[in-house]
């Protein structure tokens, strides 16, 4: 019996890449279920966020169980599969590896907040989905409790920059002053409250809103004293924006060549600058092509510059002795299972 990851992450596949491998709660869902009827693999546990997508297993015999994993992925994203992409991690390699994502020292941006949740959501759909026993409940709950201690006891989330606060000093280091910039958010979720917010801290004065919903556009825009638009006249008011910063949970483009390229003109030879934060992707990167317009995605918010980085890299190498420490403990835990031989 062998504990194992399979997965891809931003440091090992582009952003094209990982959307392809990006599950809403549902698909993960059926995914488990589909495992729950391959007798190799008695646990389960699907991660998947903007930034990774890992699955985490109890497997009865790696060499048939690894090969169909990798079978089934391909099936999953066709022809966009390759296995230079992946990487596995087995017993002791998994569970640090596991610890260090819980503790946010594996994510684009080190000390961000939302990993832990979406682990504790993702060991949720698992359980519900019976794909968790006595391994995986043990190791899961050890994990959630690591990320927490990191958080307590270092100060590794101290200035912490998220994903979209990323965006927004990219938003100044293209164009300076925000309090002169037309700016709008399309998405109305909690990506984009946390990004208005941090465009109004710094300097934004006229931030608009759009989504499917128009009435989550509008109690979004009241919360920062901005303007709701129509999803139908949204493409119209990009004519006039300076900065369209997207984060929809659209499973397809949002902003194409066929729905914004022929409104272009009007803007008069101005720049026009997409930051693009969701994963899939909002934004047709065929619109890059299209002269005055730019697109950063999530991959490009890595090069934004950190002024915490070395900091953080001190905060970090105590919470890497803090993994250490709970991995020899969880191993002595395990002494009283019979399932010690996963980790050795």
């Amino acid at each position: 019996m062998q504990l194992t990851v399979l997965g891809l992450n931003h440091r090992t596949a582009p952003v094209e890449i990982r959307e392809r491998f990006n599950f809403s709660n549902d698909r993960v869902a059926s995914i488990l279920r589909r495992l729950r009827n391959y007798d190799n693999i008695p646990e389960a546990m699907l991660l998947s966020t903007c930034n990774r997508t890992e699955l985490y297993m109890v497997i009865e015999n790696p060499h048939e169980a690894i090969p169909f994993i990798k079978s089934l992925l391909k099936h999953l994203a066709g022809e966009h599969y390759q296995s230079d992409y992946f990487y596995n991690l087995n017993g002791t390699n998994c569970v640090k590896h596991l610890f260090r994502v819980a503790s946010s020292l594996d994510s684009l941006i080190v000390g961000e907040g939302q990993i832990l949740s979406q682990i504790k959501n993702a060991y949720q759909i698992a359980r519900n989905n019976g794909m968790t026993d006595t391994i995986l409940n043990t190791i899961m709950n050890k994990a959630i409790a690591v990320g927490k201690r990191v958080r307590t006891e270092t100060k590794i989330a101290y200035s912490s920059v998220s994903v979209s606060s990323a965006a927004v000093d990219l938003a100044i280091k293209i164009l300076g002053d925000l309090s002169k910039s037309q700016i709008l958010v399309v998405g109305a979720g909690h990506m984009s409250e946390l990004t208005a917010q941090h465009l109004l801290d710094k300097g934004a004065q006229t931030i608009c809103v759009s989504n499917r919903h128009y009435e989550r556009a509008q109690d979004l825009a009241d919360k920062f004293h901005g303007t709701a638009i129509p999803y139908r006249a949204m493409f119209e008011h990009a004519a006039d924006a300076d900065i369209i910063i997207t984060s929809t949970g659209a499973p397809h483009y949002v902003l194409t060549v066929e729905n914004l390229g022929p409104l272009l003109p009007k803007r008069n030879g101005r720049p026009l600058i997409l930051i693009d934060i969701a994963v899939p992707r909002d934004v047709d990167p065929r619109l890059a092509d299209v002269a005055g317009v730019t697109i950063y995605n999530i991959d490009d918010l890595e090069g934004v510059v950190d002024t915490n980085k070395n900091f953080r890299e001190k905060e970090a190498h105590v919470a890497e002795q803090i993994i250490s420490e709970e991995i020899g403990a969880l191993k002595e835990r395990l002494r009283y299972y019979t399932m010690r031989p996963v980790m050795v």
